[in-house]
Parts: structure tokens; C-alpha cells; sequence
């Protein structure tokens, strides 16, 4: 019922609706009118034996969660596809449960807070060895919802243990869409386009073209081609103003994670 009464006031007002569910499966959601769902198919509960509803259930292992080639889940994907849900990609959090997958890297790991540096490596700790599948389920669910027609979008999760970084985590987002199996050229359009077409703002951003807003990232290198050079930004421009990124960086080491 509080699904049901906030996708009515969100379309009165002509807002759109996401969610990260768990007490209501996907299938619901998307019959009811949601408009996207968060974090790909690692949020779902639609398989999960003895669902009741409304009601969260608790997993053991790995039931609940079928091969993406299965019926099951193409069925699923196909649902979700005709009622024109889109689906939100958070892979970094997906990441972040898998053991020895990332290491204290500078570029990011300076700019926590000690406290959240403690509560990253805490939750590091726990990572356990069932995460490099559900890494890869998550990967090979969502190439499969784009090939069915699907729309995907993508970004991060602040977790609040430092895993996802907002900036080095939408970077490392679309790494990860790389090495699920989509080229360079469509992650980074998963992750620009796609986004501002499904806020029903393509024509102002999202793309370079005359007239937009010129927020955008100057890197050394083709993440065209090496994905890996989106990481090598040198110049950040905000409203049509450039931004050393280094001085950026420099003016939060520490802060994160403490206000």
C-alpha cells in the first residue's frame, strides 16, 4: 500500500518513481507503475522460496536466485522490458563484497575520514567468497535486460563504509560495465545518456552537442577504446568553468565520510 500511494503522488506531480525493494518483488513493481529499480537483480525477491507478501524475506545461501539464462529470469526480464522499467546499476557496491577485488587505492582511500576508513575495512573483512558470483550474476543480468530492449542506467551507492566514493565510485561503475561485457562507448553511454534521457532531460544534458551544459571531464587518454583512462581527468568543467581536479581532491582528503 506505500508503494502504491507514493507512485500516485509521484505521477500527479509528474515525478518518477525508483526503489530499492525488498518486501515487494519486481514484478510487482513494475505492475503497480514504478519506473526504475535500484541495484539490478541482487535486489530482488521475486524467487525467493516462501515470499510472502509485503514482507522481506530472509535468504539462506543462494536460493532465490536462478541462472539470468533461466525461464525464471528471462521471463522476468522480459516483464520488467514491456512495462518499460528501467533498471538502476550499482555494480562498486556488488564490488565491494567480493574478497581481494579492491585494494586501499589512494586515489580514493585519502579522502575518507579515519572513521569511515575503519568501517571500510570492517566490512572488508566480511567479504566472503560467494561475492565474486553474485558479482557476476548481477553483470550478466544486466547485459542480458539491455539486449531484451531494456533500459539501463547506472551510478553508485554510498554505502557509508567508504566502498563508493561519489566521482571515483561513478568511474569505477563504468569499468565494471565494461567487464560485464559491454564495450567502452556504450557504458559510458549508459551512464551519461541513458540517465538524462530517463530524467526526461536529454535535451539539456547528457551529452556534448551546442546549447547544453557544459558539465563534463577532460581525461588524458581514449576510454573509448581503454576504459581505464576515464580515471586520468585533468580538467573538470561545472557550468562552463574549468576546475583543476588535484585542488578538488586536495580540499576533501579527510572529510569524507565525517559530515
Amino acid at each position: 500500500m506505500t508503494l502504491i500511494a507514493a507512485i500516485r503522488a509521484a505521477y500527479a506531480r509528474k515525478l518518477k518513481v525508483t526503489g530499492h525493494l525488498c518486501s515487494v518483488t519486481f514484478r510487482e513493481a513494475a505492475d503497480l507503475g514504478i519506473d526504475s529499480l535500484e541495484h539490478g537483480i541482487s535486489a530482488s525477491t521475486d524467487f525467493v522460496p516462501g515470499k510472502k507478501p509485503d514482507e522481506c524475506p530472509a535468504r539462506v545461501g543462494n536460493e532465490g536466485n536462478p541462472d539470468i539464462d533461466s525461464p525464471e529470469i528471462q521471463g522476468l526480464i522480459r516483464h520488467l522490458v514491456g512495462k518499460k522499467v528501467a533498471i538502476d546499476s550499482t555494480l562498486p557496491v556488488a564490488e565491494a563484497g567480493v574478497p581481494g577485488r579492491l585494494p586501499e587505492m589512494p586515489r580514493w582511500w585519502d579522502v575518507l575520514s579515519p572513521l569511515a576508513q575503519a568501517d571500510y575495512r570492517i566490512v572488508r573483512a566480511r567479504a566472503d567468497q560467494g561475492g565474486a558470483g553474485r558479482l557476476r550474476r548481477s553483470m550478466d543480468f544486466e547485459v542480458a535486460f539491455v539486449k531484451a530492449g531494456g533500459t539501463l542506467i547506472a551510478g553508485l551507492d554510498p554505502t557509508g563504509n567508504g566502498g563508493a566514493v561519489a566521482g571515483f565510485g561513478d568511474q569505477r561503475e563504468v569499468e565494471l560495465l565494461v567487464e560485464a561485457g559491454f564495450t567502452p562507448l556504450e557504458a559510458i553511454h549508459i551512464m551519461t545518456e541513458n540517465g538524462a534521457n530517463f530524467l526526461g532531460e536529454g535535451a539539456r544534458i547528457g551529452t556534448l552537442k551546442a546549447g547544453k551544459i557544459a558539465d563534463i571531464n577532460v581525461v588524458r587518454g581514449d576510454p573509448g577504446k581503454t576504459i581505464a583512462d576515464i580515471e586520468n581527468v585533468e580538467v573538470v568543467f561545472k557550468d562552463g568553468k574549468g576546475y583543476d581536479p588535484k585542488k578538488l581532491i586536495d580540499s576533501v582528503k579527510g572529510m569524507v565520510g565525517s559530515r
